[in-house]
């Protein structure tokens, strides 16, 4: 896999934009980043889980996922190397991420898909 698959996996979700944060993109839904390319350069897409889950994918996978350093990794920032993926263990990651952001934003009263007007944007790279 590659940034081009994280790229295309990401956005085919629901409601899902591409964004930037701190000159990265991102990936959104309702607003809020699930998954990002800022460590496209290690060729590493990241990964919003929580700890519980990052530490199952590291464990099943120790050659492809790893904890993003420090406190972002403490909290469940997760990389993957994206040429030690094949699509279905990416989309899966992808989509527990985009499912975890979707769960909380409906836990603190952000939009949902339902009630949002939310379309996927591609992107223009």
């Amino acid at each position: 896999m590659n940034v081009k698959d994280f790229r295309r996996i990401a956005l085919s979700f629901e409601g899902a934009e591409e964004s930037s944060h701190m000159g990265q993109p991102d990936f959104r839904v309702g607003g809020r980043i699930f998954a990002t390319l800022a460590s496209q350069r290690l060729g590493c897409g990241n990964l919003m889980l929580t700890p519980e889950q990052q530490e199952t994918f590291v464990q099943e996978l120790p050659e492809v996922f790893l904890p993003v350093a420090g406190g972002w990794g403490r909290m469940g920032a997760t990389h993957i190397r994206l040429t030690a993926a094949n699509e279905d263990v990416l989309r899966g990651a992808l989509q527990t991420a985009w499912k975890l952001r979707l769960e909380k934003n409906a836990k603190s009263g952000k939009k949902s898909l339902t009630s949002a007007k939310v379309k996927r944007r591609k992107s223009k790279r």
